[in-house]
């Protein structure tokens, strides 16, 4: 059974629908107990960082989470899910994120250094480059393009987890991982056949079996 984590900021219905459709069972909760007994959790979100800190702090998910990994829990971040990995972001002011992952969440700046200016949020669809193409996440995903909507990317990541990046005027990580921790900028729910490939092989990781 995978935990979807529910608190109050992910697109639970699309990530649902999604792994109906690839056979695995689920349950929606911010039980801990729940969590605890999981084969592996999945972090949506859609929103503001500080907003989302603040309610994973409230509801005491943030330590559970943590607590969790460090058991070794697979966890999937999921575009302001996979932000949260890392250890702070710029998004109304600096604040701490659950510093899973090394790196910092910045604002696309809307304008290259020759000055040419581009639209934010990053909205649409953009290739894959793979960084790991043995990742066990990338098995049978040989690149593809991904569903994108986000106005902050990670930086000062370190370069041995990125696992795939997108081009928008910077380089965008778009699927990042250490261990058992992993996370994509994209929706994978929402990125066809590549993106239900990856949410397979996560749950494989995670259960052991390719279907539920």
């Amino acid at each position: 059974m995978l935990a979807v984590i529910d608190y109050g900021m992910g697109n639970l219905h699309s990530v649902s629908k999604a792994l109906e459709r690839i056979g695995y069972d689920y349950k929606v909760t911010s039980d801990k107990e729940d969590l605890q007994q999981a084969d592996g959790l999945i972090l949506p979100g859609v929103g503001a960082f500080p907003d989302a800190m603040k309610e994973l702090q409230r509801l005491g998910l943030d330590s559970a989470i943590c607590h969790l990994v460090q058991e070794g829990k697979p966890l999937l971040g999921i575009c302001l899910g996979m932000q949260l990995l890392f250890e702070e972001s710029e998004e109304g002011g600096i604040h701490k994120g659950l510093s899973l992952l090394k790196g910092r969440v910045c604002r696309f700046p809307g304008k290259t250094a020759q000055g040419e200016r581009y639209k934010v949020p990053h909205m649409g669809w953009n290739r894959l480059k793979l960084h790991q193409p043995d990742h066990p996440v990338l098995e049978g995903v040989k690149g593809g393009y991904t569903y994108f909507v986000h106005s902050y990317y990670v930086t000062e990541l370190a370069e041995e987890d990125l696992i795939a990046s997108a081009l928008y005027f910077e380089r965008v990580p778009a699927i990042v991982g250490r261990a058992n921790v992993l996370g994509t900028q994209f929706h994978p729910e929402k990125s066809g056949p590549t993106g239900m490939a990856l949410l397979v092989n996560f749950c494989r990781l995670c259960t052991g079996v390719k279907a539920g």
